[in-house]
């Protein structure tokens, strides 16, 4: 268990981390870190998209003897679950209901506004959803294609 965030640079964090960021590609943190203080415009906090993550989960929810942290990358944040791939790279989606406590290890990414590649990422699933749920109305509407037309 880290307790804290360890510093700017990969090797400050603990071994489950230095393997998921040099996995990642991540060769220098300095740029990612959080900025709380200063002029608003400026501050950058919060969990992000590939953040290395902690979870505390509750020991009501566990059986046995098992570790109730839970260690890995931050795939999604979902209404009722937090996806991660944990440090054994197992894929893990666990219920919001349970988690106590998240602790973030590092970010791996950029804050969002600066992120280029997550920006483009999100225009181009903004333009798939589109393009599905269009495909979708087409086929509920027995094939026409003329929704587009008045009257």
């Amino acid at each position: 268990m880290t307790g804290e965030r360890r510093g700017k640079r990969i090797d400050d964090l603990p071994d489950w981390a230095k393997r998921l960021a040099k996995e990642y590609g991540a060769t220098n943190l300095d740029d990612r870190q959080d900025i709380f203080f200063g002029s608003l415009v400026d501050r950058r906090s919060g969990l992000r998209k590939d953040d290395l993550i902690e979870l505390l989960i509750d020991d009501r929810a566990l059986r046995g003897d098992v570790d109730p942290w839970v260690r890995g990358m931050l795939l999604s944040v979902k209404q009722s679950a937090v996806e991660m791939l944990d440090e054994n790279r197992q894929f893990r989606s666990i219920a919001r209901d349970v988690i106590v406590e998240v602790r973030l290890v590092t970010h791996l990414r950029k804050s969002y506004i600066e992120d280029e590649e997550l920006l483009t990422f999100e225009k181009e699933d903004m333009r798939r959803r589109s393009n599905v749920h269009e495909q979708a109305e087409r086929q509920a509407d027995g094939g026409s294609d003329d929704s587009h037309l008045w009257g």
